[in-house]
């Protein structure tokens, strides 16, 4: 299964969280704070949204910075991926 997003709306999947910290102390499950970090997996069309001209600004394999609460958490074949819309990501990693 394929997810498709629609007018200005980026699936993305959350990067893993960092097991260490960086002076080695190893952290386990419940104490790892989720990262804002992720990779852009599909990309709607944009186009009018809401009577508004949304031209798309990020594309797939993007690592984007996305805000902390944003989106929708789905799961699909058993990965977890969120749906947010393009004004929710805060800036493209380089």
């Amino acid at each position: 299964m394929k997810l498709k997003p629609l007018g200005d709306r980026v699936v993305i999947k959350q990067l893993e969280a960092e097991e260490k910290t960086k002076s080695g102390i190893v952290l386990p499950g419940s104490a790892k704070e989720k990262p804002q970090e992720a990779e852009v997996v599909a990309v709607g069309p944009g186009g009018m949204v809401d009577g508004k001209e949304i031209t798309m600004h990020v594309k797939a394999g993007d690592r984007v910075i996305y805000s902390k609460y944003a989106g929708t958490e789905v799961k699909v074949d058993g990965q977890e991926y969120i749906i947010v819309k393009q004004n929710d990501i805060l800036a493209i990693v380089e």
